[in-house]
């Protein structure tokens, strides 16, 4: 018997916001919000609906799993600047893309491991040593230098 063509349903070009959120796992509010942000874009009905495009799915699911890694909003937005919301992505612009993600992850991780490796010397034993603890400042001397742990902020840097 000869091989017969199966017809695949033809997918709706465009998703109501209730689509999207309920195929991403994400709240509508979020979506909204992301819209304001510029992190997505939507198209509006007649209506005046909003209407996405299947692509939103993908770059939703970017967004989650980079927040999910503590990566801010604000760097999600600088990192996904080569790609328009809307716009399908090409081979290129999805190298150039990750190629950012992959050096802002590993200076993360650098320094992550910076900082587990350097505290683990006074925090590790529990002793919170006032000579070698980067959390130190006593009569806080270090107040002149700037805000925060400013020592931890100093060792910190490769």
């Amino acid at each position: 018997m000869p091989a017969t063509a199966v017809e695949q349903p033809s997918l709706p070009t465009f998703l109501t916001v209730g689509e999207v959120a309920r195929r991403s796992g994400v709240a509508v509010s979020t979506l909204h919000f992301y819209e304001a942000k510029g992190l997505i874009a939507a198209a509006r009905s007649g209506g005046n609906q909003r209407r996405f495009s299947r692509d939103v799915l993908r770059r939703v699911a970017i967004i989650r799993v980079a927040q999910g890694f503590g990566v801010s909003l604000a760097e999600i937005a600088e990192l996904l600047k080569p790609i328009p919301p809307g716009k399908r992505p090409s081979a290129a612009e999805i190298r150039t893309m990750v190629g950012g993600w992959r050096a802002m992850l590993q200076a993360r991780i650098d320094g992550l491991t910076l900082l587990r490796d350097r505290l683990d010397g006074c925090i590790g034993c529990g002793c919170l040593s006032q000579t070698e603890c980067p959390l130190r400042n006593p009569m806080d001397q270090l107040g002149t230098e700037g805000s925060g742990p400013v020592l931890l902020q100093r060792r910190n840097r490769p």
